[in-house]
């Protein structure tokens, strides 16, 4: 891929100003329809060989265009606060919404480059950092975000001659770090791994174009041209309305998944007396386990899902009630915001995730995908049977990041739901608690059921089990979960 970008393209001078001008009108005509359509988004990213222009790529695209509607993000050594989030964080929280255009210098192919040039990645922890990156990037292509990738590249003679020029430069000295002379020094050792990286991560939904960076009229008419007619092409798509509602095919046997929810014994319970007992005991382990020096090496993210009146609000108490005020963060999550539609479906949550140290309590999650998106028909099948492994890699990436997941699903009979929902209506202080929506789901409960044992069937993992709760006697329901979230700090604590 890369000696076809070291044989010198150049394009002359005047053939520059008669080109520059066409594309300039065609780039913020394109960009303008890509914001009118909210389409999108388009992401830029720019890496590629010390000196071979990346930056003034990047100038120059927001000079043709209007930069209002673009950020360029240029991603250096981690700062202590995304040291302390998992790698990915600082990249979702970045990504642009639809209608609008980011450009990132380097991002997550710099990380990789530059660990394997320190000797901190094997052959076989590259391989694996090449096909998580594959998998992300597949991810966000399916999610509708475009993505360009550009390997501005120079031959080794052509960067030493660049090099040279930029620090003789007064004006552009500065440029020139004492990191860009040592990868220079390195040029002939690091060529084969960038071959292998671009060979590797260039594929039908993100390909790497390779621009020869020697000529700067070149370069930047090559990567505008691309950029334009990317950003055309996805506005000439047919528009797919958001959220519509979708038919949903017949649903597959999953009779064995159905089981794990319908052979639960719901008839558990703990008297009052033993409750009280234990809950005070629990709570002090608890507060003791996330005050201890070794916590902050970890960050701890719960997940609350079940039925309808399952009890969620009540255990979510009873824990946040050992915590520090000022370590816990409840993140409760209903339909989607407009801001939370332009952007890909894991970026809501993404933003949310805790610091080391830190912990995020989730009333609901990433799982509506596979849950009401599903059942109401608001993903298409494709959507949602994609995000079990979305949703498996997410929760890998947390916990490769020193993240503790622990997951819950409460569960209660049919019986004792409706019990639930009456009393709620008699209940002053608890109709806010029951909704037209609490009765319109509960006349799909098989279609939910199924759902849940798929659920529980294909992200119940080594990493982040599910933790099925019978929540049927609440009391019983709250011991539970304090003990498991206890079980799993003290396992990860010693």
């Amino acid at each position: 891929m890369l000696e076809s970008a070291e044989i010198g393209h150049r394009i002359a001078k005047k053939e520059y100003e008669r080109e520059e001008p066409k594309l300039r009108k065609a780039l913020l005509n394109a960009q303008y329809d890509l914001s009118q359509a909210g389409r999108g988004p388009v992401l830029v990213l720019i890496s590629g060989v010390e000196g071979g222009g990346r930056g003034e790529t990047a100038n120059q695209l927001t000079t043709w265009m209007d930069p209002r509607h673009i950020r360029v993000l240029a991603f250096g050594p981690p700062t202590p606060e995304e040291k302390a989030h998992p790698p990915a964080w600082r990249y979702w929280r970045a990504l642009p919404p639809k209608g609008k255009i980011g450009i990132f210098m380097n991002a997550w192919y710099n990380e990789t480059l530059a660990a394997r040039v320190r000797g901190k990645l094997s052959d076989s922890e590259l391989d694996a950092q090449m096909a998580a990156i594959r998998q992300h990037e597949r991810m966000l292509s399916d999610e509708g975000l475009v993505l360009l990738k550009f390997w501005i590249h120079l031959s080794k003679k052509a960067q030493k001659e660049r090099l040279r020029e930029l620090a003789r430069n007064p004006l552009t000295r500065w440029r020139v770090t004492r990191d860009d002379k040592a990868r220079s020094r390195i040029y002939s050792n690091s060529h084969d791994l960038w071959e292998r990286l671009l060979r590797e991560t260039s594929t039908g939904e993100a390909p790497w174009y390779v621009v020869e960076g020697t000529d700067e009229r070149y370069r930047s008419l090559t990567v505008g041209k691309i950029l334009q007619q990317a950003m055309a092409r996805v506005v000439a798509e047919k528009k797919v309305p958001a959220r519509a509602r979708v038919p949903r095919p017949p649903a597959p046997s999953v009779i064995d998944n159905v089981k794990l929810i319908r052979e639960l014994d719901l008839t558990q319970k703990v008297s009052e007396k033993k409750y009280e007992a234990d809950v005070e005991r629990f709570q002090g382990k608890l507060a003791t386990l996330t005050r201890k020096k070794r916590f902050d090496e970890h960050s701890l993210i719960l997940v609350f899902e079940g039925v309808d009146a399952a009890g969620k609000g009540g255990a979510i108490r009873r824990v946040t009630a050992a915590l520090d005020a000022r370590q816990y963060m409840i993140v409760p999550v209903a339909a989607p915001t407009d801001e939370e539609l332009a952007h890909p479906y894991l970026w809501r949550f993404w933003r949310q995730i805790p610091p080391r140290g830190g912990i995020v309590i989730f009333d609901r999650s990433w799982y509506g995908r596979v849950l009401v998106e599903r059942v109401e028909g608001y993903a298409a099948p494709a959507d949602w049977m994609r995000a079990y492994d979305e949703i498996n890699q997410f929760e890998e990436e947390l916990v490769k990041a020193g993240a503790l997941v622990v997951k819950f699903w409460l569960q209660v009979s049919p019986a004792e739901q409706l019990r639930r929902f009456r009393e709620r209506e008699k209940t002053p202080f608890k109709r806010f608690k029951i909704t037209a929506d609490d009765w319109r789901n509960r006349k799909k409960w098989n279609a939910y059921e199924a759902a849940v044992g798929d659920l529980v069937d294909r992200t119940s993992t080594e990493i982040a089990p599910w933790t099925l709760v019978e929540a049927e006697d609440k009391l019983f329901a709250r011991l539970k979960i304090l003990k498991t979230i206890n079980k799993r700090l003290e396992a990860a604590l010693g």
